[in-house]
């Protein structure tokens, strides 16, 4: 039998997942703003070994399928525009990515909190589509991290690995998720334009 006292519990804990879930996308955010501007420039367009993508296209990739995601799930906000791999430089990724990750967080912000207007999560037009929940955080975030990686990858691969006090700071939650913070707060910090990260500088 739920308590009244066990029942206030349960919806502040709620309260708290849903805040921080969008806390926790827009710090996952900071850690592509950190990645994009301290890569080499030369290693923006440079064709990769095994003909897989190139850096641009992974970071245009991330930002479209988060158009797509708004798309599909929060028909009710503004889907940010599409970025082209042919004419997107790194400034151009920063303030996308920027634009993306607050509109997501305010989708997340909804869905996790209970609205009615968000009450499936729809990963891709032919997958079938989940309630929403944690599952939804966890793929958004797991998609992410699995392009940084490659991107992270490809940077040594093309003979120009990222700084380690660099590849560190991808660690550093503490200061990540304080920035990324800001970002769920005000769901639109930077509003469009990228600043730079104030951490490792080395």
């Amino acid at each position: 039998m739920t308590t009244r006292k066990s029942a206030i519990r349960q919806a502040k804990v709620h309260i708290e997942f849903w805040q921080s879930a969008a806390t926790i996308f827009a710090a996952n955010d900071e850690i592509n703003q950190l990645l994009i501007e301290h890569l080499d420039p030369a290693t923006w367009r440079a064709k990769p070994p095994g003909g897989v993508r190139t850096i641009v296209a992974i970071f245009t990739h991330m930002h479209n399928v988060r158009a797509k995601w708004i798309r599909l799930k929060a028909t009710h906000l503004k889907v940010p525009p599409q970025l082209s791999r042919s004419t997107c430089t790194p400034e151009k990724a920063r303030a996308g990515l920027t634009q993306s990750a607050a509109q997501c967080v305010k989708m997340l912000a909804e869905a996790l909190s209970g609205s009615s207007r968000i009450e499936k999560f729809h990963r891709d037009g032919w997958a079938k589509p989940w309630p929403v929940g944690p599952e939804m955080l966890c793929y958004m975030l797991a998609h992410e991290a699995h392009h940084r990686g490659q991107v992270c990858m490809l940077a040594h691969q093309l003979g120009f690995p990222l700084p380690m006090n660099v590849m560190s700071g991808l660690w550093n939650w503490e200061q990540l998720w304080k920035a990324g913070g800001a970002t769920a707060k005000g769901a639109s910090a930077r509003k469009g334009t990228p600043q730079k990260n104030s951490w490792n500088k080395g």
